[in-house]
């Protein structure tokens, strides 16, 4: 696949440092650019990729077809040139225990909207927070064109750290050719809230307590709230303890804002020999935390919650040559990364417009028009 910028395999972007790596090597992925990427952590007491970072690479091995992946001995540089997007049939991945199930769920939906083919596949992690993909990521993809029909995302087990031990199973439907703009810069008012309250090898009371805890917050604001319950034990949860809730406001124009909030015991790394074993946040903190958390996000105001701002700016970028308008609140720290690392892989800029009254941002681009040109290579 090929931007409508002057990108092609001919040419390699050098790279340094670890900052973003994940976002990087799927914009790269995407107008088939190679990268070399130096200095990954160098001056660390643990240099080098990380795990997760490692397991990613995996994946997109899995997933490429003629491509190249090239990491040298202390895994401090990187050589990656992209192939085309296959997919692979009944593919499984250990995405491992260093980082959520999310953290590679983002580049997979990206890189398998514009796959030969739509593929189904499994993985397996730690964190069980992919109910925001499965109740908020895919209602946002639908406003690019995206048919929800094609999206799939099962929880076979929850895992909690340390050990994991969760499953899920994802289907990413291709798109033809391209994307579609958007103009999304209406929020509206909230009108109701839902959730998930889920454990893993604990008692289902916990999961009251964390709803009744949340319901005494959003009770005092609006009635139509509703948090079911998911308590998984045995095989189905996992190989460690612990509990969470996700929760989404729901807007009047359909937008939707999630917050997540686990908790979990340490690794074993992580406990001092002589320390005693943590004293972890009760059911009916989390519960607050939570919902004090999703309505902040709501007061910030824009049309998605701040964890998705980087996720939707790709997503404009990635669009035909027609402008896409939407309305954001704060950006994040991430947000911004994202912008410049938009302008240097896809040279799409975007206008940004603050708006001192409401504290909101609005957003202005005109797509770089990438296309789906997998499915036409054999």
């Amino acid at each position: 696949m090929k931007a409508g910028v002057d990108m092609g395999r001919d040419k390699t972007r050098r790279l340094s440092g670890s900052r973003h790596l994940r976002q990087r090597l799927v914009l790269a992925t995407l107008i088939s650019t190679g990268v070399t990427i130096d200095d990954i952590r160098s001056g660390d007491a643990a240099p080098g990729l990380r795990p997760y970072e490692v397991s990613l690479l995996r994946l997109l091995d899995k997933i490429s077809d003629r491509h190249t992946i090239d990491i040298n001995e202390t895994g401090t540089k990187l050589k990656y040139m992209p192939g085309v997007i296959q997919g692979v049939k009944g593919l499984e991945h250990d995405c491992g225990v260093h980082r959520g199930i999310g953290y590679f769920l983002e580049p997979l939906i990206l890189l398998g909207l514009f796959a030969k083919a739509p593929r189904p596949y499994r993985f397996g992690s730690k964190d069980p927070s992919v109910d925001t993909f499965r109740m908020t990521t895919w209602h946002m993809l639908k406003h690019f064109g995206v048919p929800l029909e094609g999206l799939e995302l099962k929880i076979d087990s929850r895992g909690s750290p340390p050990l994991g031990g969760g499953e899920v199973f994802l289907r990413v439907p291709n798109i033809n050719s391209t994307l579609t703009a958007v103009n999304w810069v209406d929020e509206g008012m909230v009108k109701r809230i839902r959730g998930v309250s889920f454990s893993t090898r604990l008692s289902p009371q916990i999961e009251s307590h964390i709803i009744y805890a949340a319901r005494g917050i959003f009770n005092r604001f609006i009635p139509d709230v509703h948090i079911f319950t998911d308590h998984r034990s045995g095989a189905s949860g996992g190989r460690s303890p612990g509990y969470g809730v996700s929760l989404v406001a729901e807007t009047t124009t359909g937008c939707l804002f999630s917050v997540d909030a686990t908790v979990s015991y340490p690794s074993v790394d992580e406990i001092n020999e002589e320390s005693e074993k943590p004293e972890l946040m009760s059911p009916e903190d989390l519960g607050v935390q939570a919902a004090s958390v999703l309505l902040e996000e709501v007061a910030q105001g824009g049309v998605i919650d701040s964890t998705h701002q980087g996720l939707l700016f790709i997503l404009c970028a990635l669009c035909p040559a027609d402008v896409s308008k939407f309305c954001v609140g704060q950006l994040t720290p991430h947000g911004i990364e994202t912008l410049r690392n938009i302008r240097d892989f896809l040279n799409v800029m975007f206008v940004i417009k603050p708006d001192p009254n409401s504290n909101t941002v609005t957003l202005k681009c005109v797509g770089g028009g990438v296309n789906n040109t997998a499915r036409k290579v054999s």
